[in-house]
């Protein structure tokens, strides 16, 4: 209970501005946890589906690549499906590809400008808090406040500084590790296409 009761008085020093900072803090947390399960249900069995396709195509066994797909739902496997059911060119193969690779990225990358501008916006709120603090202390001199309420006073208007850095830190963590994610899912499928695209070019030259 006392921990809780400084935490408290902690969060009042910090003035109105305490109350958006809180209400960032929460949108990051909801944003981290949705993103956390949504690149994991669409990375699920990645490395086993990525092995399976690789070495289907290179064999050519076009139906263990679709059975594959059906099998491993996820970003990644619609990438794939989406190739194979426009498979008649290397034009229209690519096209496919490209296509519905951009629109998974996407959705990949859904939310993650909301963390970057939180990282911008929470430490102006906490500065702007502080500023505000602080003028309302320095008015303690107007009224022939001491130098001990000052200091004091100061030292509480920086805890809204100091909340909006710790935000603004959460939450480039948050964007940059899903950033690195949505890099390496794009990285793997793109050289993953790449070979599906490869093994089919036989077919296209034998036409």
């Amino acid at each position: 209970m006392e921990g809780f009761s400084s935490a408290m008085h902690l969060f009042k020093s910090g003035g109105l501005v305490m109350y958006p900072l809180l209400l960032l803090s929460l949108i990051t947390l909801a944003i981290a946890v949705e993103r956390f399960y949504y690149y994991r249900i669409n990375r699920k069995g990645a490395r086993v589906f990525f092995h399976g396709v690789y070495h289907a195509a290179v064999q050519k066994d076009w139906d263990t690549v679709e059975k594959l797909c059906t099998e491993f739902p996820s970003a990644i496997s619609r990438v794939i499906g989406s190739g194979l059911e426009n498979a008649d060119t290397e034009t229209a193969m690519k096209g496919a590809f490209s296509d519905r690779m951009a629109l998974e990225a996407i959705n990949f990358r859904r939310y993650l400008d909301y963390l970057s501008a939180i990282v911008t916006i929470a430490p102006l709120l906490g500065l702007l808090g502080t500023v505000t603090g602080m003028i309302q202390t320095f008015s303690v001199l107007d009224e022939g406040g001491g130098a001990g309420a000052i200091t004091g006073g100061v030292g509480e208007a920086l805890v809204a500084t100091a909340t909006g850095l710790c935000v603004a830190i959460i939450a480039f963590c948050v964007y940059t590790y899903f950033s690195h994610q949505l890099d390496a899912i794009v990285t793997d499928t793109e050289r993953l296409c790449a070979t599906v695209v490869t093994a089919k070019k036989e077919s296209w030259d034998a036409q």
